[in-house]
């Protein structure tokens, strides 16, 4: 990477009240070891369980991968400078977090779009279910994710590589994101600016008419069941799922569609903190909390690691 006259940032966070600065440490500490914990259970169900060896578990497996992924590429940098007051964070570890939040947040896009089609293929075409979603499908499936996002990433990328930062090194957000950087950069952002926005909005545009059709079949199928037991019973199945769906997508809305003002930024942050700590914390319970399978894989797995213990 270039050296620039400035080789580091500085993180401006979210506030700069000692007490209120304890109390993130504290809450954000919390909801980021929730989530590790959270879907470190749900990785480990899904391999150890043998009735959670489906399509539907092996993409949950690889969302929770993802969660972990995402928070931990920017929440424990934010809680080290929360508990030292070190604010810096120089270049080349601010273009890898923005790299990263960036790789892992827009492949869980595309992940909630193929796991959107999975439900789709286990309600409207159940004969030719196990057919259709092959563990090769499944593999092809997650890896043509990654593939999509790093085919979005890597052009503004090599852009974001160029630019020059010579004026400002304060970021007003609380991780190396790529719309703070781009407002204190000295060189030309146009055409970076124009890639994000396309590459942000084709991702969101592709993935959630994926997401949108998807739904309108499974509900129209759905409602042609003939008893309400039936109508139940497959809305469940899909409930986390649309759940997880509403949080992601309403959180991208606001934060990007909203009209920009002055005061935005700080509610902006905000939402950012619900889509980089808070969310991965939730999800890992909303897909519990409604799913009897996983309820039962959990309770089993605590009966043999209890049954080896007294063994």
């Amino acid at each position: 990477m270039r050296n620039y006259t400035i080789t580091t940032f500085l993180l401006q966070g979210l506030t700069d009240d000692p007490q209120l600065k304890a109390v993130l440490f504290i809450f954000l500490c919390l909801t980021y070891m929730l989530s590790i914990t959270g879907n470190l259970t749900i990785i480990s169900l899904t391999i150890v369980d043998p009735q959670l060896k489906t399509p539907m578990y092996y993409f949950l497996q690889n969302f929770s991968f993802l969660e972990i992924s995402f928070t931990s590429a920017c929440m424990p940098r934010y809680l080290y400078n929360l508990s030292t007051g070190d604010k810096e964070i120089t270049y080349n570890s601010c273009i890898t977090e923005v790299f990263f939040t960036d790789l892992f947040a827009i492949t869980e896009f595309f992940l909630l779009a193929t796991m959107s089609y999975d439900r789709y293929v286990a309600i409207c075409k159940p004969l030719h279910y196990v057919t259709i979603m092959n563990s090769r499908v499944c593999r092809r499936l997650v890896l043509c994710c990654w593939a999509a996002s790093l085919l979005i990433i890597f052009p503004p990328l090599t852009l974001v590589l160029k630019l020059e930062f010579c004026d400002s090194n304060v970021i007003d957000h609380f991780f190396c994101d790529a719309y703070p950087l781009l407002k204190i950069a000295c060189s030309e952002t146009w055409l970076l600016e124009q890639i994000v926005i396309v590459g942000s909005v084709l991702t969101f545009v592709m993935t959630l008419f994926c997401v949108a059709l998807s739904y309108i079949y499974i509900i129209r199928t759905i409602l042609q069941f003939p008893s309400a037991k039936q109508k139940k019973k497959a809305f469940s199945t899909c409930s986390s799922h649309m759940i997880v769906i509403s949080i992601t997508y309403g959180s991208c809305i606001f934060i990007y569609v909203k009209p920009s003002s002055k005061d935005s930024v700080a509610i902006n942050k905000g939402v950012t903190v619900l889509t980089t700590s808070i969310a991965p914390m939730l999800n890992p319970f909303i897909y519990t909390l409604r799913n009897k399978q996983v309820k039962q894989a959990f309770s089993n797995t605590i009966k043999r690691i209890s049954l080896l213990l007294k063994n």
